[in-house]
Order: C-alpha cells, then structure tokens, then sequence
C-alpha cells in the first residue's frame, strides 16, 4: 500500500497509533475532538506552551491519518498559523489558548486562499478569497511578501461570508476593514517574504500527505469492492483488466508517496531545495489523486459516487487539494529551477 515511509522516532509513531485508534472509534471526528481526545491543536506548538513541540513530519503523520476522516482542511490552517507564530513570536500570550484549542487561529497565505488581499505600510485592503480554516477563527496571521500580521478575527476588523465547498469543507471570504494598529505586525520587508514561503510550503506540503492518505484508503476499499462484488459467478478482481488498473492505481499513489516524503522532509530540515521538492510533489500528487480517484469510482460503478460510500467524499476531496495546489505551470517552474 503506497503510505507514507518517514524516520518517525518513538514519539511520532505513538503520535500515529493514538490517531489511528481514535479514528477507528470517531469516523467524523470535529475540532473539539481533536483538541480534547487527542491535544492536536498544540501539536507545532513548543511544550512550554502546552505544546506537543513537534515538526513537519509530525504535521504530515497526522494528515495522512485525517484525510480519509475529511477532518484536516481545518486543522491544517491552524498548525500552519500555531508553527509560524511559536516562531517568530514565542512569547506571544495566545500561544497558551492555542496550544489547548479553546482558541482558533487560520493562517492567510499565498497557499491557504484563492485571493490574497493588498498589504501596505502595515495596512490591509481589499479581500482573502475562500481561506480555509478561517470560518471559525479567532485569530488570522496573515503572510503576505510585503508583512507578516496578526490579525483578531473581529466583525469590525474582519467581515466574513461562509462557503461551505463541494467537497463538505467550509472555507471563508475575508473582507478587511481595518484601521491603523488593528493589526500586529510581526516582520516586514526580507523577513516577511522568507515566512511566508514557508508557510506556503508547509500548508502544500501538508496537502499533500492529506492526498496519500486518500488515495490509501481510496485503493483498499477498491481492492475490498474487486473481492466482494461477483459477476458471471466470480469476483470482479479475476478479471486481466481491473487487475491491471489497480496495479497502475497502486503506481501513481507510490510515486506520489515518495515525492511527498522528499517534501516533507525538506521542509522539516529546511533544506535549499524545499521549494522544487514541494512543487514536485504538488504535480505528482495532483495527478496522482486524479488517476487513483476516477479508478475507484469506475472499479465501484454507478454507485462510486453515492453517499452511501465514503469513496465519493474522498475522491470529491482529492480534487479540492488538487485545485488548492494552484496553477501547474506555476509549481513546473519552480521544480524546474
């Protein structure tokens, strides 16, 4: 099975298996659950906060397990916002409240949102397109290449409108109405613009370990459907044909897999070549998600796409990561570089 193959010491792999366990108990866990049951809100977070004090790999363990559970879109922005702020403030007085999530935060980022509003001078103007994580947000950290700010999610500060998305997940328009010292600047200038690629690559990278994830659970429950479901008196998986797609299902999910983990790991050591191993897994995983996607629901049929089957919610979210990935000759040029 194309999972995720990462040097994971004893504290990540318990991190997996209490995941795991609880996922296999709460189908459909929500935030409070994640915050309570398993203390994921601080997982980016240093432990004299509260935190958990882990990296990139421990944020890529935990999405791969919350993709097919369609509980990471949130979670995502909010670890993004939590390792950026512990970062360039670790003394900030929220980090506390947000470590134990009675305090929500989303991250407004290049790759967090559809549209990135004006920053000036320290001021915003205009509007965040489709943010995700932002909805229930108290707090906004906004990474932009002009300023890094802090931002309270207030109805005089911030006006928002809720989408909910096609594939379940509710994202949010943030319109800025702000006046001078409504927002805390953090950094400015060179500073800014190295923070929020990394906030960038962090989100796309996490993305992507949510996709295999899916693509995982998408090709064990076509493998279960070839065994269970018979036609002309034998199971359909005896047939040369869907052998053959399933094999080159299990193919593209490898070759994203391993991309992932050269992503995943650039990021977490900080490397040269983050930016080319991040946009090269955005490519090998949007295609990837595609192939693995239309496999199953053509393996399952007509009903691929029922809401009886967990596969048409998963497909419906591998194609949102895609789309959220942003344009491919974008990412082509950076991994060509």
């Amino acid at each position: 099975m194309a999972e995720l193959d990462l040097p994971l010491g004893e504290a990540q792999q318990m991190l997996r298996d209490s995941v795991q366990r609880f996922l296999a108990d709460n189908e459909h866990p929500g935030w409070r659950d994640l915050c309570e049951a398993l203390g994921l809100a601080g997982i980016a977070l240093p432990e004299s906060v509260g935190g958990f004090g882990g990296g990139m790999i421990d944020i890529a363990v935990v999405m791969a397990e919350l993709g097919p559970a369609l509980a990471g879109a949130d979670w995502l922005s909010h670890v993004a916002a939590t390792a950026l702020l512990a970062r360039v403030a670790p003394d900030h007085p929220a980090l506390v409240g947000l470590a134990a999530g009675s305090r929500r935060i989303a991250v407004v980022c290049t790759a967090s949102t559809a549209a990135m509003p004006v920053v000036e001078g320290g001021l915003v103007r205009g509007s965040a397109a489709l943010v995700a994580g932002a909805a229930e947000a108290d707090l906004l950290l906004l990474a932009s290449d002009e300023a890094l700010l802090l931002i309270a999610a207030d109805g005089d500060k911030v006006e928002q409108r809720h989408r909910i998305m096609h594939d379940g997940s509710v994202s949010a328009d943030l319109a800025f109405t702000l006046k001078p010292g409504d927002a805390v600047l953090l950094a400015s200038g060179e500073a800014a613009r190295t923070w929020a690629d990394h906030a960038n690559d962090l989100i796309l990278a996490g993305r992507c370990a949510e996709a295999v994830g899916l693509m995982q659970r998408m090709i064990a429950d076509s493998i279960d459907y070839l065994g269970q479901r018979t036609q002309f008196g034998t199971p359909i998986g005896r047939f040369q044909s869907l052998r053959h797609r399933a094999a080159d299902m299990q193919l593209a999910a490898m070759k994203a897999a391993a991309l992932t983990e050269a992503a995943i790991l650039a990021v977490d050591q900080g490397r040269a070549d983050r930016a080319q191993a991040v946009s090269a897994a955005c490519i090998e995983v949007g295609d990837a998600v595609r192939i693995v996607g239309e496999s199953a629901v053509q393996i399952h049929g007509a009903m691929g796409l029922t809401e009886e089957l967990s596969l048409g919610g998963h497909f419906k979210r591998g194609l949102a990561i895609a789309a959220a990935f942003g344009p491919r000759a974008g990412h082509l040029a950076r991994a060509s570089v």
